[in-house]
């Protein structure tokens, strides 16, 4: 399974690295099942993972963006539930965010992101990679200049470095929210968005981000009249944490001592792998050290 989950990692990151043009092609192609805009890069990374895992001769169920599960072979003992670009935007502009995300958990009538056994992120531009499994302790990587993880060490939201969504979200719901936060680091630390929740994620792991929030699906949770606001910046769609957005990530950055839960402080481990309505979709903050978590936690206005 650790063949297979990096195997198809590294088949999707070569065809999107050798073919340029697909890549940097900004039309839309089509929609996700979900209801995200699909690229063209989107359709070469799910067209060669699927070829992939197809001639790989393993029974396995698969779970992607745009195409949702299917099966191939009999009796199958694993599901990857694939991100073939997460940061779709980011690869069709050649910039860094962006990654592949791969997760391997047993294959069963709801597995939950609790349930995933190998994980693995490979940057799109870069190729560095992070990979973990259940067999053995930490994480492995390959690429980076620096160890993996190094976690920093803030604890002041006006010094942090963080990250925030806005597809799918909002804006003047997101701002209301913590623009406060926003005019609080800006100048002493730093704020970006990536469109990535694994980029936005793996960069606390490596040290370069102290912080992660996507609290678009608490607000909804919390505010059910605004649900039209978000349908329509999402084109009729709830455009939140998918559980292949972040099955990777969350694996990949618990083992590594992020601090990460969705919106209220809980554990994500119950979100359903492979399920994508809104009831399942979820919302996150993840931070470098626990006092951070609990800063942004107390001071976001929700």
């Amino acid at each position: 399974m650790r063949a297979l989950v990096q195997g198809v990692a590294d088949r999707i990151w070569q065809a999107v690295r050798d073919d340029r043009a697909t890549r940097s092609g900004r039309y839309v192609e089509g929609t996700t099942a979900g209801g995200d805009a699909e690229f063209p890069v989107d359709v070469l990374a799910e067209r060669v993972a699927w070829d992939f895992l197809q001639e790989s001769g393993v029974s396995v169920a698969v779970y992607t963006e745009s195409e949702g599960l299917r099966i191939i072979g009999e009796d199958p003992s694993h599901v990857l539930v694939i991100d073939p670009i997460d940061g779709t935007r980011g690869a069709a502009a050649d910039l860094e965010m962006a990654c592949v995300s791969v997760a391997a958990a047993r294959y069963g009538p709801a597995p939950v992101i609790a349930d995933v056994e190998y994980a693995m992120l490979k940057e799109v531009k870069t190729g560095h990679w992070m990979y973990g499994d259940i067999h053995s302790a930490g994480i492995e990587s390959g690429g980076y200049p620096d160890p993996v993880p190094s976690l920093g060490k803030t604890e002041e939201t006006e010094r942090m470095f963080w990250s925030l969504e806005f597809n799918g979200h909002p804006a003047r719901l997101m701002i209301d929210a913590y623009g406060h936060l926003v005019d609080a680091s800006a100048n002493r630390g730093g704020v970006y968005v990536f469109n990535s929740a694994s980029f936005s994620i793996s960069r606390i792991i490596t040290g370069q981000m102290d912080a992660y929030v996507d609290i678009g699906n608490r607000l909804l949770r919390d505010h059910p009249e605004t649900e039209s606001d978000f349908r329509r910046v999402g084109h009729g769609s709830i455009l939140h944490l998918f559980p292949y957005d972040i099955a990777a990530s969350v694996f990949l950055a618990e083992r590594a001592g992020v601090v990460i839960t969705d919106a209220y402080g809980a554990s994500l481990g119950d979100m359903l792998l492979l399920e994508i309505d809104p009831d399942n979709q979820r919302s996150c903050i993840a931070a470098c050290t626990p006092a951070l978590h609990a800063a942004l936690l107390s001071t976001i206005h929700w």
